[in-house]
């Protein structure tokens, strides 16, 4: 594990929302706020219950066509020197049967609404390749600047 990367792996963990990339198949980049859940090198994501049109969204049909995802996790503050990132790169699927059941568990113990109602929409798994992450200063395990790492 490079240097920082424990500590990149930790605050994405941490973080309560995700912004999920994608690419639709005319090209076009699409972003979007996910909750997720992460589980070693994969992270997992459902679509929720808020209120859509369908559960077939513009996500699932990306992934679907092009598989490459990444997924951004982020910290602001007025203080410049406190700010950071960790995007996670990766490939995503739509699970099935138990692996499914296993993304819709994590999610339930991440989120407490989860356990009222589960995601009623696919569940996606994306498999990390490639950990980047930045900080704006030094902190104990996590180096000031860039890092990379694939998994």
């Amino acid at each position: 594990m490079r240097s920082g990367e424990g500590e990149a792996r930790r605050r994405f963990a941490g973080a309560r929302v995700a912004r999920l990339a994608t690419v639709r198949p005319d090209g076009a980049p699409h972003l979007v706020p996910v909750t997720f859940a992460l589980d070693g090198d994969t992270v997992w994501w459902a679509v929720d219950a808020k209120p859509k049109g369908t559960v077939a969204l513009q996500r699932l049909r990306n992934v679907a066509h092009e598989p490459r995802v990444s997924l951004l996790v982020d910290h602001y503050d007025d203080d410049w020197s406190a700010l950071w990132w960790v995007r996670a790169d990766g490939t995503g699927a739509v699970a099935g049967g138990a692996d499914a059941a296993h993304g819709l568990e994590l999610l339930a113990a991440r989120y407490a609404g989860d356990t009222i109602a589960p995601p009623p929409g696919p569940v996606v798994a994306v498999t990390v390749t490639r950990w980047a992450w930045w900080a704006a200063r030094p902190s104990p395990g996590w180096p000031a600047g860039p890092g990379t790492s694939p998994t």
